[in-house]
């Protein structure tokens, strides 16, 4: 049995982690990076131990060994699907709490997940060269998640940009720039299998969950059950997210992401750890995820376990980040007051700081009801008791999604935040049947729009008759290319800087035609949100 936990990752996860360690008894221990020394989580374990980087697998081994941990929780995102660091765990004698490292592997290249898929029966999207495929394609990270290294080409002429930009993003955010092409489902809904697979070989299942409305390829909301498939479809879905499981002799908590268009489905990914949507899968099963991970790592079969959900879930995410562009924001909470009638997992408390080199997310709300519309009418009334001060954050932006008829009505796709732009007016009520779907002609949906472009957001006139602009930074980052130089001729929506932050890259782009009068930064600078970074003359 475990005695003593390190968690190898910071803020809400490694706090949720804790909470589960004192209801079994577990000693906690918290690593904490040089920047970070003022973060709720080292303050909150038994004890804690300062370490050069949350990156650095060696640091983390060193942690434990030196506090006298036997186990080692990842957590989510940082090294939580990195099959090295979890072979070195057990090399080092420690408890790995997670998926096996073989598993990882294969669950985690997507590419050998493909193919392990279909050796299984298991539906996939297909994948191959652009001019196989055609487009629109989506250009995506063969060890990448999280929306990561991830592009959408509509077109030929943008297919060099997108494969160039996914793969620095994907070298930036897992070391490995490796991509692939596979043809762009539109309008899919996003849901995903809740699974947890034994150290014998045995598999079960929670149910699904829906994640269909996101930005940028990240959730916003999710819920359960999903309101939008059939049983007998949700049935079909979980036996082939056991059968990929079980083909790759996976352990531990893990997810299995699909996408559902109408009557088919196609598999996506398998998640190696905890998702950070799992607290509504909890609710209605009235199960505890991290408990089972650390039962399970200890020996605990799943053989007979029996799956029951009642009632419904649904859960948003509360972000330093501005409601309109989604960019990160950086401050001090000066006030932070979250509701007391659901459930609340947070990261921060009032006084934190957030900063720059770490996820935005301040908390995670989530509601619950016997019924769906129970649900959403008691999270609506939870994020109007909610009060955050001191720091830009997406509060505008959840209120407005909760109380939308789209939403509400549950008929959500990836595409929702295209088709209804944050903040903009909502339609009174969600169409009746047959007025909601492209009905005109029999003709086909028309393709999703594209994101809109920052540059309306960045681009700030300086002179009269807007003769002078300067293109500022919407978000503080780190500029990891630069693409003009003085004295060029732009065109309109040419890139001019790249800016990173959060592993996700933004281009700054020329709102008109213009000569470049000044580029203000360098590659591999640190900026801050508003910074002057090029200025242009029309």
């Amino acid at each position: 049995m475990i005695r003593k936990l390190l968690v190898a990752n910071r803020g809400e996860i490694a706090l949720r982690v804790f909470r589960a360690c004192r209801e079994l008894g577990i000693e906690t221990v918290a690593v904490v990076a040089p920047d970070d020394k003022g973060s709720l989580h080292a303050r909150s374990a038994d004890e804690t131990v300062e370490i050069g980087s949350y990156l650095f697998s060696e640091e983390h081994i060193r942690a434990a060994k030196h506090t006298g941990a036997d186990a080692i929780h990842p957590g989510y995102g940082f090294l939580a699907e990195n099959a090295d660091f979890a072979e070195a765990v057990g090399a080092a004698e420690l408890t790995w709490v997670g998926p096996t490292p073989d598993a990882l592997r294969a669950g985690g290249d997507k590419l050998e997940a493909k193919r392990i898929a279909m050796e299984a029966g298991v539906p996939v999207v297909p994948t191959g060269e652009p001019d196989e495929i055609g487009f629109p394609l989506v250009v995506k990270a063969a060890a990448g998640g999280g929306g990561r290294g991830m592009r959408v080409v509509r077109a030929h002429d943008e297919l060099d940009e997108g494969l160039d930009a996914a793969r620095r993003e994907a070298k930036a955010a897992f070391g490995d720039d490796r991509i692939f092409c596979e043809r762009y489902v539109e309008r899919p809904r996003h849901v995903e299998i809740q699974l947890l697979g034994d150290l014998d070989g045995h598999v079960t299942h929670l149910f699904e969950r829906d994640c269909s409305v996101q930005r940028r390829h990240q959730k916003v909301l999710e819920e359960s059950p999903s309101p939008g498939i059939a049983r007998e479809l949700l049935r079909r879905m979980i036996e082939a997210a056991v059968a990929f499981a079980s083909a790759i002799g996976y352990s531990n908590a893990g997810t299995a992401e699909f996408m559902v268009d109408g009557d088919d489905f196609y598999f996506l990914e398998l998640n190696g750890r905890i998702q950070v949507e799992h607290p509504v899968t909890e609710v209605v099963t009235t199960e505890d995820l991290v408990r089972w991970q650390i039962e399970i790592a200890s020996g605990r079969s799943v053989r007979d376990y029996l799956p029951e959900s009642s009632g419904h879930a649904v859960e948003v995410r509360l972000y330093a980040e501005d409601p309109r562009t989604f960019f990160p924001q950086t401050g001090r909470i000066d006030k932070l007051r979250l509701p007391a009638d659901i459930r609340v997992d947070a990261g921060v408390e009032e006084g934190d700081e957030i900063g720059i080199a770490y996820d935005p997310m301040i908390a995670k709300l989530i509601a619950q009801g016997p019924t769906r519309a129970d649900a959403f009418e008691r999270l609506q009334a939870a994020l109007a008791d909610t009060v955050v001060e001191g720091v830009r954050t997406n509060f505008p932006f959840l209120r407005w999604l909760v109380a939308h008829p789209g939403v509400r009505a549950g008929e959500t796709t990836t595409a929702f935040l295209t088709e209804y732009p944050q903040l903009s007016t909502p339609p009174l009520r969600a169409p009746d049947g047959p007025w909601r779907g492209p009905f005109r002609l029999n003709l086909g949906p028309p393709p999703v729009a594209p994101a809109p472009d920052v540059a309306a957001a960045t681009a700030a006139h300086d002179g009269a008759g807007g003769e002078q602009t300067s293109v500022t930074a919407p978000m503080p980052g780190t500029v990891i290319k630069v693409l003009v130089a003085a004295g060029d001729k732009v065109q309109p929506r040419q890139p001019l800087v790249v800016l990173e932050a959060m592993k996700m890259e933004t281009p700054l782009s020329s709102p008109y035609e213009a000569v470049v009068r000044a580029v203000h930064v360098t590659e591999g600078d640190q900026v801050a949100g508003g910074a002057v970074v090029v200025e242009l003359e029309e």
